[in-house]
Formats: C-alpha cells, structure tokens, sequence
C-alpha cells in the first residue's frame, strides 16, 4: 500500500504526521511511503533522513492510496482526494462539520485520530493521550519561563528561596504529565480533579490532591462527567478561595468537541499575587479561564495568561515522533501486511472512521 505524507499547510503547524524511524518500519510491514520536499523540515526532519529510511521524496503526494496528515485538509486538498483513498488526521468531526461533508463528497474513507476508541488494544493509536503529554510538559515550561520566581526550593549564601506553589487543574494525560514536570522541576505541587479515582495518581507523582469537595464520576471514555450548573458555580467558589495560594495554575479541563468547562473566574485571577502565571491548555476551545484569549499570552490584574493554542507544535520533533507511532500503529491495524482490508464489524475500524467510500450506484 502506497502512503503519502504531505507538508502541514496551517499556519504555525510544525508536526509532520510520519517520521523517518516510522517510515523504516512501515516499510518492513509491506507500505511504500511518499514524503512531499519539505514535510518534516520544521520538525527537524530533513528530507535526507526520509530517503535513508527508505521513502519517496515525491511532489504528489496525494496520489498515494492512503494520505497522512495531522491537522485536518484544506478545501483545496480535499479537492485532491478521490473515491475510495485513505485519509488519517485529526479531522475535527465533532466540529468542523462542513469539513466532513466535503470528504464524504469525495468519498474518502477518512479515520479521525480523535476519535479512535478509548480501549485497551487502541493505546498504541491514541493520539489524543500522547499530544496531551506534550502538552503538560510544555506548559510547565512555559509557566517557568514567564513566573518571576524560581520552581525549586535553593539555599544560597543570601538565604534561603522558598520553592513556587503550583496547581494543576485536571489530572487527564496533560495534567499528570504536567504534576510530574513540576514536581521535576522543584515546585511544590497539588492537583486537582472531580474523579476521585485519580487522587492516587496525583499523589503518586509527588503532589497533594486538593480537596474542594466536589466530585463527580469518570465516562467510559476516561474522561469526568460535566458537572451541573449548581456544581460548577460550588467549584468556582471554592477555587476562587483556594487559588490565590498558588504562583503557578495550569488547567487542562478538555473534551474533544465541547466548549472547555470554565473553572476559574475573573475574580479568582484578581485575588492572585502579581506576577503569577495561568497556562491555559484548553484556550483551543475558549479555555478554562473566564480571561484566557485564545492564541495570546496577555496579562490580566497583574498576573500572566498564556493562552496558546496548539502547544504540542511548539515541540515538533518528538509530537511528531509520538503521533508517527499512533498512525502507524493505526495503518498496521487498517492494512495488515499493507494490505487494506477494513473491517467494520471491529470497533477500532468503525469507531475511527468518519466518511467512507461512495457505494456504486
């Protein structure tokens, strides 16, 4: 089976959907891979490195029988597609409606990364959990890089320097990535979540749990259950107390498709110390924050918002790696041996998929 890997055309995406190490290993499970000039340059990919593992360096590469991409087409590249091809990517289903009805136009058998199945034998394909890992690394950092302190504790001949506080709001996949670096780093962490049953995971990376004396359930797929108006307005109360303690809050509160839950008022950020810092990795969907701005880092009463959308780009060269190895892991399970054979009646197959192939007429 023959695979393309075209460059990433949005503005500030660096990722590239394949990198060499997965091409090398694709090409042993029967795949030939076609890489565009360029594809993985701003991942610190060149082209040479694609062709020593064995790809193509081709200019069509939309005329492979399947194409790879990480963020979802372009109208102009959907008009590139034909019956019946591959297409994987974050296709943004659940929200970018028009976009799926141009590729079951064409009819693409279009697989969304986003929405492959939260189950045991799809780890390997779970895109989400490992861009969420880079996501809580990366906010980490980028609070440090801003907070006008520093994380660890130090003693110096002047005296001693008290470690920064640091709050993590949500223990999914970024947040306990998140817990784990500034713990790292020297900070003196506590999390924060609505399941009960992560209070042992926060805790196990070194971090108190915060107690705010709401809880609600998990979903079957892993993530907490909304919470009701009542409940929502009870944990903006008790965090608006609570968070002024703290230099440093990082919200990770996200699930695919709905609007991000908003955990922090406006006057929880005026109660905050100047200076403190809010990293506000749901900011894609309008963010946790009542004064997050999407795509800025502002400054509000004081105290740093960064709002960036996107933040696994920031670190391309291993968000690529990470996501390679999920959409091979996805090509493998959809052509084994490279050879397509899509099984609907399997529930990585049919969970995935988003459009499919045209039936004859």
């Amino acid at each position: 089976m023959r695979i393309g890997v075209p460059r990433e055309l949005e503005p500030g995406e660096r990722r590239v959907a394949l990198v060499p190490d997965a091409v090398s290993r694709l090409g042993t499970g029967g795949f030939e891979v076609f890489v565009e000039p360029g594809a993985g340059a701003a991942a610190s990919f060149p082209d040479k490195a694609y062709a020593e593992a064995g790809a193509d360096i081709s200019n069509s590469p939309w005329e492979a029988d399947g194409v790879v991409k990480v963020r979802k087409p372009s109208a102009e590249e959907v008009g590139r597609l034909r019956d019946g091809q591959l297409l994987v990517g974050f296709l943004e289903p659940l929200t970018d409606h028009q976009g799926i009805e141009r590729l079951a136009e064409r009819g693409v058998h279009a697989f969304a990364m986003e929405s492959i199945p939260r189950i045991t034998r799809a780890q390997p394909m779970d895109a989400l959990s490992s861009q969420a890992t880079v996501s809580g690394y990366k906010a980490v950092l980028l609070a440090a890089e801003r907070l006008p302190r520093f994380f660890p504790m130090l003693m110096t001949a002047a005296g001693t320097v008290a470690p920064a506080k640091v709050l993590v709001l949500g223990a999914g996949v970024a947040g306990l990535q998140a817990i784990a670096t500034a713990h790292r780093l020297g900070a003196v962490v506590a999390g924060f979540d609505v399941r009960p049953v992560v209070k042992e995971q926060v805790e196990s990376l070194g971090a108190t749990f915060l107690d705010l004396g709401i809880l609600g359930e998990e979903t079957a797929g892993g993530y907490a259950r909304e919470l009701t108006e009542e409940e929502q307005r009870r944990q903006q109360d008790a965090l608006e107390g609570r968070i002024p303690e703290y230099d440093v809050v990082i919200t990770t509160a996200l699930v695919p498709g709905r609007a991000a839950p908003r955990l922090i008022p406006a006057g929880a950020v005026a109660g905050m110390r100047p200076g403190s810092v809010i990293v506000d990795l749901a900011a894609e969907a309008g963010g946790n924050c009542e004064l997050t701005q999407p795509g800025e880092i502002v400054e509000r009463e004081s105290v740093t918002l960064v709002g960036l959308t996107n933040v696994p780009s920031t670190m391309p060269y291993h968000a690529s790696q990470l996501y390679a190895r999920n959409v091979s892991a996805l090509l493998q399970h959809l052509a084994p041996e490279g050879e397509l054979a899509l099984d609907w009646e399997d529930e990585i197959t049919a969970g995935a998929c988003v459009t499919r192939e045209q039936a004859a007429a």
